[in-house]
């Protein structure tokens, strides 16, 4: 009786925690946005950067100047993809490890990321134009190969084993990175003067985002993470294992499709955007995770917010380290990423023990 008791309470402490630590992140990371839009290769004062937003949103008069322009038209709608493009990128991580129940998991697992590379590849390499989208052509033709390669990926795996399971997943999705590696080596080999454009694209940059980024980046954020964090109970029972999940009455090839989807989906749009940003939904699920538990209905949202400010401080060390020149931000969050993930590696095994 009093193990039952005793076992009450730290289910709801833990509960409170874990609702205190999610209300942490939102606030750090309002504040974050607020200093990504400040801070760059011109400073502007956090007084005068909320006044020139908060009349932009009331819809009055711009004050002179080119604070203003800098504000409004270069640093806010970039600091909005980056945030989008983080919560995004993390939030898949997390659904893929626990689907997976694979710590080294994220959203890039099935290969998708890759093959939207190679579709903006070959736009930026043979100067594709697509007048009639209202997209750019390189977005356009990332987001087809992206989902070129999920059908591809999905309909070897089920020719390999019909019941789609994690294992077959996983090889078919490194196997087809390789493959979708080589032909990247072949497009840049024949690309000429295109090569640095390519190169830098790769190593992932949200310079130039527009508000339109922003938007077709919310929209596939609302749907899509939608998706996952309602499949939250489910991907509880798969970080157990596929047999707990059935069990108790999970239907475990339909949901494992639906997540999967969803997330090549996401990334798929996110590729398309900001280009190959490593890391980010591999390391921060599993921040999230050591503050709020392994319960992907707490987990999920916070990768959200924990993405978001990541991404953010991530792009701000990018403009800021070698300002006025810029780094990809590709690299920064690879750089970060790994020292944090040898770190978190090193602290769980320290605790295992």
């Amino acid at each position: 009786m009093r193990q039952m008791k005793k076992s009450e309470k730290t289910v709801t402490s833990k509960e409170g925690y874990g609702l205190a630590v999610y209300l942490l992140f939102t606030g750090i990371m309002l504040l974050t946005g607020i200093l990504c839009v400040c801070v760059g290769s011109v400073n502007v004062p956090v007084s005068d950067t909320l006044k020139i937003i908060g009349n932009a949103i009331l819809r009055r008069p711009a004050a002179p100047g080119a604070a203003s322009s800098i504000i409004l038209s270069v640093r806010l709608p970039r600091v909005l993809c980056v945030a989008l493009t983080g919560a995004a990128l993390s939030v898949c991580g997390g659904a893929m490890q626990g689907l997976l129940k694979n710590p080294l998991a994220d959203g890039s697992t099935l290969g998708v990321s890759s093959g939207a590379s190679l579709g903006a590849a070959v736009a930026i390499a043979f100067e594709i134009r697509l007048p009639f989208l209202p997209f750019s052509a390189t977005m356009a033709m990332a987001m087809l190969f992206a989902f070129l390669s999920l059908v591809a990926i999905l309909s070897l795996a089920y020719r390999l084993d019909c019941s789609l399971s994690t294992n077959t997943i996983i090889l078919i999705g490194i196997i087809f990175s390789m493959f979708i590696s080589s032909i990247l080596s072949l497009v840049i080999t024949f690309a000429g003067d295109h090569v640095k454009s390519i190169t830098f694209w790769t190593m992932g940059s949200l310079a130039g985002s527009s508000y339109g980024n922003a938007l077709v980046l919310l929209a596939a954020l609302i749907l899509c993470a939608g998706i996952i964090i309602w499949h939250a109970r489910e991907l509880n029972a798969f970080a157990i294992g596929e047999d707990n999940a059935r069990h108790i009455g999970v239907n475990v090839q339909r949901v494992r499709l639906v997540v999967l989807i969803t997330v090549s989906v996401l990334i798929g749009v996110c590729v398309s955007i900001g280009g190959s940003i490593g890391f980010v939904g591999l390391v921060t699920p599993h921040i999230v995770r050591m503050l709020t538990g392994p319960n992907h209905k707490r987990l999920l949202p916070g990768a959200v917010f924990a993405g978001a400010t990541f991404l953010m401080l991530a792009d701000l060390a990018a403009r800021v380290i070698l300002r006025p020149l810029e780094l990809p931000i590709g690299v920064v969050t690879s750089f970060i990423g790994a020292i944090l993930f040898v770190y978190i590696y090193y602290q769980s095994r320290t605790v295992s023990r």
